[in-house]
């Protein structure tokens, strides 16, 4: 008698001509510490999230950078309990300050979730929440004083804490102000978290 597996496929899907997808993120990434807001997950599909709210006086806190310094992955690792991701985003801060010091020793101990913007936006997935269950650290930070690329800046790498890989792929930000949500209002809701 053949057993059931846990999922099944239920679509296809083809290449877009019309709308070609294109690497790369955008040159922003949202980063809040993973007790600050509360995240709602989509009541039919856990790969969706429908809503992040503040706890407290939680923030949502905005990196830029230019030049697409800035790097997003998910790579699918099997276990013997069932696929698991390891999910990093590489990024660059282009300062050497004392409090961009305590931002990166907070990063390594304490543990955050980030949101990145996909350059390809013709998708249900255009804006990506990485470490959901899990949460990310700062597992990499390296300056090279006299890297001209970075003008002596840091680069960062946020993944996984050791064991700790994600039960699903990156999850799509989706978040409506009232009715059916858009590109447009995730980005809003993202950018009213950001406020003091």
């Amino acid at each position: 008698m053949p057993t059931s597996i846990y999922n099944k496929i239920n679509a296809g899907f083809s290449l877009a001509t019309s709308q070609p997808v294109t690497s790369g993120i955008e040159d922003v990434i949202y980063i809040f510490n993973e007790d600050d807001i509360k995240i709602t997950y989509n009541t039919t599909n856990p790969l969706i999230i429908d809503d992040l709210e503040k706890i407290g006086s939680g923030k949502v806190f905005k990196f830029e950078g230019t030049n697409n310094s800035f790097n997003a992955m998910s790579k699918l690792a099997k276990t013997q309990v069932g696929p698991r991701y390891t999910e990093e985003i590489d990024f660059n801060i282009a300062g050497l300050s004392v409090d961009i010091k305590g931002q990166l020793r907070a990063m390594g101990y304490g543990r955050v979730k980030a949101i990145v913007i996909n350059n390809y936006k013709e998708s249900d997935s255009s804006v990506e929440l990485f470490g959901a269950v899990n949460s990310l650290i700062l597992t990499e930070a390296e300056r090279n004083a006299a890297d001209e690329g970075l003008e002596g800046g840091y680069k960062l790498k946020l993944t996984n804490p050791d064991k700790l890989r994600e039960p699903y792929p990156p999850r799509a930000v989706s978040i409506s102000e009232s009715g059916s949500a858009s590109y447009a209002t995730t980005i809003a809701a993202l950018e009213a978290l950001t406020a003091a």
